[in-house]
């Protein structure tokens, strides 16, 4: 296998879907692997299309068609790449996994908590390699902020900051046949949540990524301001971690004006910290008393976390594709790694991030329908023993 691209197959992500396209360039961005084959779409004839626009070697009609056949083949693939709507995620993660193969799958993970924990159990079960692309965990700068807070430089962590802003639902788009509005607003396929499944979810892992801290318990707030739309388009959620400390975390697809605006703030009792996904390349490092430090990619004071995310000198700017990437970069190195038998180094979000993430949808949804009182993120025995059969 080292003499040789990994073989890499997608389900979803055809003609008309966004992220499809952004899999496709990250998975192929370092040259490590190739996409050869797919079940781009649910229509046989947008499927066949669309992979005809990739020129993929192979074009099926299902995902289960599919899995069988790459499984069986000495060409097969050794990962797939889930691009499609929430509720499909976890019977296409059943039936390649099922057949040993590896797996990176679009967040949220599932479409309920009970199939998230599904999924972890059959991802430990058959010790495949599973990669969640919760992708702003592999900016450089978070990566740098990751290690900064760990090794308690900025102190203990007293309180966290996390906003994630859009204005893209601000009208009922949804109605109009928009795609990516018309699966996101519909809970038959987006599950109990758009907004805080959508974006809100980066938030968290965001949160979680950099401080090692748990959400121990939340109090949400979540509205649907857009007449008839069925699930929230905004959040507000008061958080508490695990070692005490406070945290605010706001999500919103209705606010006017913005386009992509994730941010997190981290207080400690020596210092704090700051990061903006529209300005990744610059990370704040706040004294109290003294002037603000400013820190960059690629240069030679930053740890070798955040070095080996980057790609380019210091100076030329690194985004959204090549963080995608370094999820993709992290998941292909583990699958050698897996095929020669060496230890996992799991430097990318997985299947127990998936599990955390459902479980806060879970809970900002049952806190907001019980007037926004506090609920506790605790885990559930179902994990425990022979694992969760749906």
């Amino acid at each position: 296998m080292d003499n040789r691209k990994l073989r890499a197959g997608i389900v979803g992500g055809g003609r008309g879907a966004f992220i499809g396209t952004v899999h496709r360039i990250a998975a192929q961005f370092d040259n490590e692997a190739e996409i050869i084959s797919g079940a781009l779409s649910s229509d046989p004839g947008k499927a066949a299309s669309s992979a005809r626009d990739w020129y993929l070697k192979r074009s099926y009609a299902s995902f289960g068609k599919m899995a069988e056949e790459e499984s069986r083949r000495a060409d097969g693939i050794d990962f797939v790449i889930i691009a499609t709507p929430n509720h499909l995620h976890y019977p296409i993660i059943r039936a390649f996994a099922e057949k040993g193969i590896h797996i990176v799958c679009d967040k949220p993970v599932a479409f309920n908590v009970k199939e998230a924990e599904a999924i972890l159990s059959l991802v430990r079960k058959k010790k495949i390699v599973f990669a969640l692309t919760h992708n702003y965990t592999g900016y450089p700068l978070v990566r740098e902020a990751r290690d900064i807070v760990r090794s308690g430089r900025i102190g203990e962590v007293r309180k966290v900051l996390v906003e994630y802003i859009q204005d893209w639902l601000l009208q009922p788009i949804e109605k109009t046949g928009q795609k990516q509005a018309a699966w996101r607003t519909d809970p038959k396929r987006a599950g109990a949540s758009c907004c805080v499944g959508d974006i809100g979810t980066h938030g968290e892992n965001l949160l979680e990524f950099i401080t090692g801290l748990k959400i121990k318990a939340l109090c949400a707030d979540l509205t649907s301001f857009v007449p008839g739309r069925r699930l929230e388009d905004d959040a507000n959620v008061l958080l508490r971690l695990e070692n005490g400390a406070k945290g605010l975390l706001t999500c919103s697809q209705i606010a006017a004006g913005e386009e992509n605006g994730l941010s997190i703030r981290i207080y400690g009792t020596k210092a704090g910290l700051e990061w903006r996904q529209m300005e990744p390349n610059y990370l704040y490092l706040k004294w109290p008393g003294s002037p603000i430090q400013t820190l960059r990619p690629g240069k030679p004071y930053l740890s070798k976390n955040a070095l080996e995310a980057g790609r380019i000198p210091s100076g030329h700017p690194e985004a959204f594709l090549e963080a995608f990437a370094n999820i993709y970069k992290g998941a292909i190195a583990d699958i050698r790694n897996a095929k020669k038998g060496k230890a996992l180094r799991k430097n990318y979000p997985g299947a127990e991030d998936g599990l955390r993430g459902m479980r806060f949808i879970e809970a900002c949804v049952k806190s907001s329908k019980q007037g926004a009182k506090w609920v506790n993120l605790t885990p559930r025995s179902r994990l425990k023993g022979r694992g969760v059969k749906l």
